[in-house]
């Protein structure tokens, strides 16, 4: 399924909703205003907090977790390589997915390291809305999640992320 998203809204006390591909309000992602650190609720239609994601303070690398409940349920950080950057989800049941592409331009993709499946890919190229990109989530995988990932991976390689 297809979402859009809000490129860009990571200042703090800032709420966009994400629609799916018939434009209905799907999920809010709610910037939390009384917080030191990055924080975001991803809410259902109805207000009910799903996930959130919060910038983790001390860390050795720049790192977004994600939390179900209270409970750290996916960690997503930048991994350097000698060619290209990548982010890494590490996802607490032991799975991981790596994230490649073009984050500043929000072209990449989102694959489980396992086997290789294609969990999401992330696209700016078929809007014509400057600010907005596509989560085309692959059938089986957490919809939240996966969106959580995406709006973590955006926040992390922003001009404003510090690294």
């Amino acid at each position: 399924m297809r979402y859009r998203v809000q490129d860009r809204v990571f200042s703090i006390g800032d709420d966009s909703w994400i629609e799916d591909e018939q434009g209905r309000r799907a999920f809010l992602l709610d910037g939390r205003t009384l917080r030191v650190r990055r924080t975001y609720e991803l809410k259902d239609g109805t207000g009910e907090v799903l996930l959130v994601i919060r910038k983790k303070i001390i860390a050795l690398r720049e790192t977004m977790v994600v939390e179900r409940d209270g409970a750290a349920v996916a960690r997503i950080h930048r991994k350097v390589k000698l060619v290209r950057d990548r982010f890494r989800v590490d996802l607490e049941d032991g799975g991981e997915w790596t994230v490649t592409g073009d984050f500043l331009d929000k072209e990449y993709e989102i694959d489980r390291d396992s086997d290789g499946a294609r969990v999401a890919r992330v696209s700016r190229r078929w809007l014509r809305l400057r600010d907005t990109y596509t989560v085309d989530v692959s059938d089986g995988f957490d919809v939240p999640l996966v969106l959580a990932a995406a709006v973590a991976v955006d926040a992390l390689a922003g001009p404003d992320s510090g690294s």
